[in-house]
């Protein structure tokens, strides 16, 4: 083993060590540099490169590197890396040591050999984006953050259990790609894993939480918990058809809520969702093709995504606002916002020379055979459009005047337009110059995008879309209201379940405390209050005892010691 064969993840938990040391003004720094080392050092990587560890009668594998594990660990330290110069104003020690450990998590997920090593480092990841989402402050994001963290032990548990099963079945703790042939504890890893991509009926805890974080911590929040599942679904469930059906849900269902929100920050959430299903029903096809595309479409949304949620966090940060029907009218206060912006609106959308273009179509082309899967993604791809490329920009920096109620600062800060500018920079780079992408993905490639019907198809969904909404634009933006979603199940009945089960349990626990009260009072304590009329020595004297009347005699305490004495000499003997 040489230097180059250590864990990526060393580098963040030794900078979340360092933070709680170094002064406020140091800090921002670590948050950039140590995960520019550990890109550096994915870069470098040996391939086949492995760090074992001996646990109990195992072998642990703390380093495998691939080539799927090493593209989305170059996704994670980059995007990691501008990050941290986005919150370099950001002086909070919380949020800074949760991110880095939930970065450092995300990064021991992807270069695990084994499911214990995963586990580990998935629940790491767990813990420290809940503790982003409280960073948030307010009560609400209090409340989401618990909500969040349930589902997340859920996932972990779920997780657990399965591998738990597969391992005692065949003693075997590499993290491998299962055959299609089901078991319960295939399918309990499976649904682990779906609650973290945000399968929906367990995808709640997204669009709940993520809007509610912090400037910065929504930033960390969209690049890593979604991708590490695509990773692990990538790399264990490559094939499994019913990946493509959860992959096509994903896309319509979050889109659709997508075109309904009001407020940036959940449109940007439930979108999350929308593009994690492309990637899901990409690896639900397999292949080398198939699985080149998922990793591909992963990587550019990790980057384009987190463009946007900078572009919701700048608005947020001047205006402290996030609602659509009370934004308006800012592009004057922040153009190089907007215009950052609209680079990630264009790659999401898979507009020509944008790297969301490249992906798109390699996972387009994947699907091609299968001509119902085929409409339904370019069905989920119009509302893409629709509410971030357009509705989300027009109504937030276009539309109107700005409102007089809004209380507007006047200057983004520096490092924020910094941030959104080397990632813009590379979404173009990768879109013009593709092939700089087909080089890092898992599998030998040498697939073209530009082709003349994928350009033409490209151009021509979002040209009608945009017709159709400048059309509209005056009924589209909607009310200020609650779209709701499938939390609704377990919030509605959730006061009636509190008042069943705590105050139940409550109540009867109370009434058992009373009636234990009323019998120690009634039977238990009364022969302790006068124990020599108890006994039997003071017959006629009164319930309690008198310390003048009910005491014995002398002769029967002289008696009673000389008694206690004999005892001890014949047991002595």
């Amino acid at each position: 083993m040489n230097g180059l064969e250590l864990p990526p993840v060393i580098f963040f938990l030794a900078g979340a060590a360092l933070l709680p040391l170094l002064p406020a003004a140091g800090r921002a720094g670590v948050c950039v540099l140590f995960p520019i080392l550990a890109l550096v050092h994915i870069v470098l990587l040996p391939e086949g490169a492995e760090f074992e560890v001996a646990f109990l009668q195992y072998d642990l594998v703390l380093l495998k590197a691939d080539g799927m594990g090493r593209m989305f660990g170059i996704a994670f330290a980059l995007v990691a890396a501008v990050a941290g110069i986005y919150a370099w104003h950001m002086r909070e020690l919380r949020q800074q040591l949760a991110a880095m450990s939930y970065a450092g998590g995300a990064m021991g997920v992807v270069f695990a050999g084994d499911f214990f090593t995963l586990l580990v480092f998935w629940e790491l990841m767990a813990v420290a984006s809940a503790l982003l989402v409280w960073a948030g402050g307010t009560s609400r994001a209090g409340a989401a953050g618990l909500r969040y963290l349930i589902f997340h032990l859920l996932g972990g548990s779920l997780l657990l259990a399965g591998i738990v099963m597969e391992v005692s079945a065949t003693g075997d703790l590499a993290l491998r790609a299962f055959a299609e042939q089901v078991s319960a504890g295939k399918i309990l890893i499976l649904l682990g894993v779906l609650v973290n991509a945000g399968m929906p009926g367990l995808h709640a805890w997204l669009p709940d939480s993520y809007p509610k974080s912090t400037v910065t911590g929504s930033i960390f929040l969209n690049a890593f918990t979604t991708k590490t599942a695509v990773y692990v679904l990538a790399v264990c469930f490559p094939g499994w058809e019913v990946l493509f059906v959860c992959g096509l849900i994903m896309a319509l269902y979050a889109v659709s809520y997508a075109v309904l929100a009001n407020d940036i920050r959940l449109i940007l959430a439930y979108h999350i969702i929308s593009q994690v299903g492309y990637m899901v029903a990409a690896i639900g096809i397999g292949g080398d093709f198939a699985l080149n595309s998922a990793a591909a479409h992963a990587y550019n949304n990790i980057l384009y995504k987190t463009l946007m949620f900078m572009g919701a966090g700048a608005v947020l940060f001047m205006v402290n606002e996030t609602r659509l029907t009370h934004l308006g009218g800012l592009f004057r206060r922040m153009p190089w916002v907007v215009v950052l912006y609209l680079v990630g609106g264009a790659a999401i959308s898979g507009l020509p020379l944008f790297n969301g273009f490249v992906s798109k179509s390699m996972v387009m082309d994947a699907v091609y055979g299968r001509d119902l899967g085929y409409y339904l993604l370019a069905l989920a791809s119009v509302g893409t459009f629709l509410s971030v490329g357009i509705k989300l920009p027009y109504y937030t920096w276009f539309y109107r005047e700005t409102p007089r109620e809004l209380k507007v600062r006047w200057n983004v800060p520096a490092n924020m337009i910094v941030a959104m500018a080397i990632l813009a920079v590379i979404c173009v780079t990768y879109g013009v110059w593709p092939s700089l992408q087909y080089a890092q993905l898992p599998f030998p490639e040498d697939f073209s995008a530009y082709r003349t019907d994928f350009v033409v198809k490209a151009i021509q969904i979002p040209l009608a879309t945009f017709l159709v909404f400048w059309f509209f634009r005056h009924k589209i933006l909607g009310e200020a209201k609650i779209v709701l979603d499938t939390d609704w199940f377990y919030r509605k009945p959730s006061p009636y379940m509190g008042a069943f089960v705590l105050d139940g349990v409550n109540r009867f626990f109370g009434a058992c405390e009373s009636a234990l009260d009323r019998l120690i009072e009634r039977r238990i304590v009364p022969p302790f209050r006068n124990p020599l009329k108890t006994l039997g020595f003071k017959p006629g004297s009164g319930d309690h005892f008198d310390p003048d009347m009910d005491r014995t005699s002398l002769g029967s305490a002289v008696g009673l010691t000389l008694l206690v004495v004999v005892v001890a000499v014949v047991l002595s003997l």
